[in-house]
């Protein structure tokens, strides 16, 4: 059996990334590595590889639609309480309640370019 991939991650793009790679630097509480200013910002997480990326003039409308994005990006995180009052300090308060589903609890919140973040903290005791 051939494999053709050994390696995937999530990547954003913005024509400005100065913002959104100071929020996940705050929100993570990790810098970005490699960090090419205005041009790539990489986050190393467990299980995760998040690249942040400034596409050319010529390919934005291909990378960005209408100035929209349609990614959600889920974060299971250990207290969520601390994580939603962290994006409140950074300025991005989730709009809604907390929901409780089997799995545990989650809540939905927005990055500065208003990608979907989904925080959620797992029922299972020992994550």
């Amino acid at each position: 059996m051939v494999v053709h991939c050994f390696e995937a991650f999530v990547t954003l793009a913005a024509t400005d990334i100065k913002i959104i790679v100071e929020f996940y630097t705050q929100f993570l509480g990790i810098e970005p590595q490699p960090y090419l200013p205005e041009i790539y910002a990489e986050f190393q997480l467990p299980g995760l590889k998040l690249g942040i990326f400034k596409p050319k003039s010529t390919q934005v409308g291909e990378f960005i639609p209408e100035g929209k994005t349609g990614i959600s990006l889920c974060l299971e995180v250990p207290n969520l309480e601390a994580a939603i009052a962290e994006l409140s300090r950074l300025g991005y308060p989730p709009p809604g309640e907390i929901l409780s589903a089997s799995h545990g609890q989650e809540i939905y919140a927005y990055d500065p370019l208003g990608n979907r973040l989904i925080l959620h903290q797992s029922s299972r005791q020992n994550l």
